[in-house]
């Protein structure tokens, strides 16, 4: 991983526990449920008597943080890698010219693709056929 996307990352945790902590600390449309059990009370003492305004914006622009960080994660991975798979490309056709072929003896034959014959043992393959019988030769003697 780069450097960028170590930072990224690091920064789109911190955007999570911060966008964990305000839903929680929210107040719901009734008096009553997890906003207050988690300190609801004390979001009404540092932001006064509307502190649902405060806290929603500052969610709003959490979360609006929370996607563009994943998107700008997202970019920065794609073209690492890309560039990754390019330079992985280039040292294999490097490596590959500079490797000798290697020519067969000559006067050894070479197996084509197109000359391969499948086994007779083969389930599918036509059955072989069964060879002529030959007549026994007949002995004159015995006549």
């Amino acid at each position: 991983m780069t450097i960028v996307t170590v930072i990224l990352s690091v920064v789109l945790v911190l955007v999570c526990l911060l966008l964990i902590l305000l839903v929680l600390v929210q107040l719901p449309k009734k008096e009553a449920g997890a906003g207050l059990a988690f300190g609801g009370g004390a979001a009404d003492a540092l932001f006064g008597a509307g502190a649902g305004n405060p806290l929603t914006k500052i969610t709003k622009y959490a979360t609006v943080t929370f996607f563009v960080l994943l998107l700008l994660i997202t970019v920065v991975q794609n073209s690492t890698s890309r560039s990754s798979t390019k330079s992985f490309q280039q040292q294999i056709e490097q490596q590959n010219k500079q490797l000798p072929v290697a020519q067969p003896p000559a006067g050894t034959p070479t197996a084509t693709p197109s000359a391969f014959v499948p086994p007779a043992s083969n389930a599918l393959s036509a059955p072989a056929a069964a060879p002529e019988a030959t007549p026994a030769p007949t002995n004159a003697a015995s006549k």
